[in-house]
């Protein structure tokens, strides 16, 4: 949520943001019903003023005729002053619906574009494997290899329903650990997160109202949440911290689900695109300074970057478009591994910040050295997806003869070095 000050004050910033992320929103008219919402706060204000002077007339009058009087005007008062706080209420809930709309503020280095087509590279890391055999897409190596049952999935859970076996399912809590130790060396927090949110949690963090598609909702008003993020990012709301208490960085793991509504058509086979899968987030509060921001984007950037190359697998890095941004993301970074089966690099981990976005809408500040109260900064990225990664970590690592080398990283983890079965 952006500090409805700013945007009266600066109106062209927020509609060219409007404009970069594509986003159907009306400035004029938020800062209209903003005009009517601060007119009748102050008629009412005003009202009450005169309601108390009127009062201490009563109390003060000299015969009863002139205290009916002025009892008559005051019961007049009162009917214009519920009529106004009814308007009031209707208004208010109309600003603050708008507020949850407006977009954040692109950074100045986010470039243009529509969608991710328009992301632009930054960086490439790791040799793109070069097969002198036919090579086989990850749901052809997970069935010969007895790892995942996309058909029972199916037949259990619905579409996108997968089921784990055997070193998959090793693999992943291999990964899981892997991940978790790196980030824990690194200063962050292991927390297991709650995914069952109440939806201000939600709506704090900036995925309602505007993408309730996207979210699963319960039958007694509660919801699945997509990320940790949501709950970590609310673990805080409505607490002042201490700016000695700054950073926090968290490492969340949890189950995630998502209705991948809009993405039927695309990916609807394999584990790239699921409703359930888990994932290790990492979140950091850090103070209200820019600098400190992009500074934590690059360091969360890098760590996701650290577990990749751990893994060995070949990735780039894109600049997300504006109109690729969430809308209250100001810059993200989307890192995609390389997809031998598609030829081309496909998402595993997304970067991104909010400076202020989120937190004033959770209202997590925190007093500074000086005394002064302000809002923190808040960032994520993906630390690791399960079971998203194993498809490229399985065809990246094929062989020949149809076994799967394991990364070494992950030796330790595991009691097997390949995966090799004849079905």
């Amino acid at each position: 949520m952006l500090d409805i000050k700013f945007i009266r004050d600066n109106p062209d910033v927020v509609k060219e943001a409007v404009r970069k992320k594509g986003i159907d929103f009306d400035v004029d008219k938020l800062l209209k019903v903003d005009q009517e919402r601060r007119r009748l706060i102050q008629s009412i204000e005003n009202l009450r003023k005169i309601k108390n002077q009127a009062n201490k007339e009563i109390q003060n009058a000299k015969d009863e005729v002139h205290r009916l009087m002025i009892i008559t005007q005051m019961q007049e008062l009162d009917r214009n002053s519920d009529n106004e706080e009814k308007q009031l209420k209707e208004v208010e809930q109309e600003y603050e619906q708008l507020m949850l709309l407006v977009p954040n503020i692109p950074d100045e280095s986010v470039p243009e574009g529509q969608s991710d087509a328009d992301n632009i590279e930054i960086k490439k890391w790791g040799k793109i494997p070069q097969f002198t055999f036919p090579i086989k897409d990850h749901i052809q190596l997970a069935k010969e290899l007895d790892l995942i049952d996309f058909e029972r999935g199916v037949k259990v859970a619905g579409f996108r329903g997968y089921f784990l076996k055997r070193e998959a399912l090793m693999l992943c809590l291999a990964i899981w650990q892997y991940a978790l130790e790196l980030l824990i060396k690194k200063g962050f927090i292991p927390m297991g997160a709650p995914s069952l949110v109440k939806p201000e949690a939600l709506i704090g963090t900036g995925y309602l109202p505007q993408a309730k598609d996207e979210v699963y909702a319960t039958s007694d008003g509660m919801y699945l949440a997509g990320t940790s993020e949501v709950a970590l990012m609310n673990y805080y709301a409505n607490e002042i911290l201490s700016e000695d208490d700054l950073p926090i960085k968290y490492a969340g793991f949890s189950p995630c689900f998502r209705t991948e509504i809009g993405s039927y058509g695309k990916d609807t086979q394999g584990i790239l695109r699921v409703h359930e899968f888990m994932k290790i987030e990492q979140v950091v509060l850090c103070r209200n300074d820019k600098e400190e921001s992009v500074s934590f984007h690059e360091e969360i950037t890098h760590n996701a970057e650290e577990i990749l190359q751990g893994l060995e697998l070949p990735y780039h890095i894109v600049v997300n478009c504006a109109g690729d941004l969430g809308l209250g993301q100001v810059k993200k970074y989307d890192i995609e591994c390389w997809v031998p089966s598609q030829n081309k690099y496909r998402e595993t981990h997304s970067s991104s910040y909010f400076f202020d976005f989120q937190t004033r809408r959770l209202n997590i500040r925190y007093k500074t050295k000086s005394g002064e109260i302000k809002y923190a900064h808040s960032l994520n990225n993906t630390g690791i997806a399960t079971p998203r990664i194993l498809i490229p970590l399985l065809e990246n690592n094929q062989q020949k003869d149809g076994s799967i080398k394991i990364p070494k990283v992950l030796h330790k983890y595991l009691n097997f070095k390949e995966i090799k079965r004849k079905i």
